[in-house]
């Protein structure tokens, strides 16, 4: 039996709460944990609620969804909703799950509690990834994974290089989604649009990291260590 995915909706109006909250109730294993219609409420009891995903209207007035989203903890998962798609890319550099345009659709509200499911799956198995690339719907094995980045061409999409040095685009992923599906152990976020295998390390320092990646046959991938990554990354070799 699938287990119960727990939400909580945020909307200035009231009209959109009690829509959204019958959509939900018609779709199997999601439960409202709780409604909001105002921000700075749902911020002083967010982090109390038995809950993984917060479904976030992005325009609201005083403070909009994408300010409400950077004040969550990392272990809630984010769905924004939105009448506009200009907010798209910005919603997914904010590390959200999937991003809804309203008027919403049953169908499309389904997608996106089926990417929740998918990215909690994953997180479970953590020896392989499995998710829509460049190829189509594609398993990669994680201890074939080296580096990842943030797409040149599209922020939403995540590059993978693979220890053959070959490269596949992730599909509409972000980096809170990605490092859960991969072993913590193994991998350590170094800065806003890079992940790096810690297998290939060679050395680091607290602005620098050198790899065992070639990228050439004389030198090696160099990456930069951004300023809050540093500790993260120290501890995971503590942990080693």
């Amino acid at each position: 039996m699938s287990s119960t995915i727990k939400c909580v909706i945020l909307d200035d109006e009231i009209l959109a709460i009690s829509y959204l909250k019958l959509l939900c109730e018609q779709i199997e294993n999601v439960e409202v944990v709780k409604a909001f219609n105002d921000p700075k409420i749902f911020l002083s009891e967010i982090n109390n609620l038995d809950c993984t995903v917060c479904i976030l209207d992005i325009e609201m007035p005083g403070m909009n969804g994408l300010q409400v989203a950077e004040s969550i903890s990392d272990s809630k998962k984010i769905i924004f909703t939105t009448a506009y798609k200009e907010y798209a890319a910005e919603a997914f550099d904010l590390n959200v799950v999937d991003y809804v345009r309203k008027p919403i659709q049953k169908e499309r509200l389904i997608q996106a509690f089926e990417k929740v499911k998918q990215i909690n799956s994953n997180s479970a198995k953590k020896d392989f990834i499995e998710w829509n690339t460049n190829m189509g719907k594609t398993i990669i094995f994680t201890e074939q994974i080296t580096h990842i980045k943030t797409s040149e061409i599209d922020s939403r999409d995540k590059e993978i290089t693979l220890k053959d040095n070959s490269t596949i685009i992730l599909k509409n992923l972000n980096f809170r989604s990605l490092l859960e599906m991969l072993p913590a152990k193994d991998f350590a976020q170094i800065n806003k649009k890079e992940i790096v295998a810690i297998s290939a390390i060679k050395i680091f320092s607290t602005t620098e990291v050198v790899t065992n990646i070639k990228t050439n046959q004389e030198n090696f991938l160099k990456l930069h260590v951004g300023e809050t990554y540093k500790n993260a990354l120290l501890e995971v070799f503590a942990n080693k």
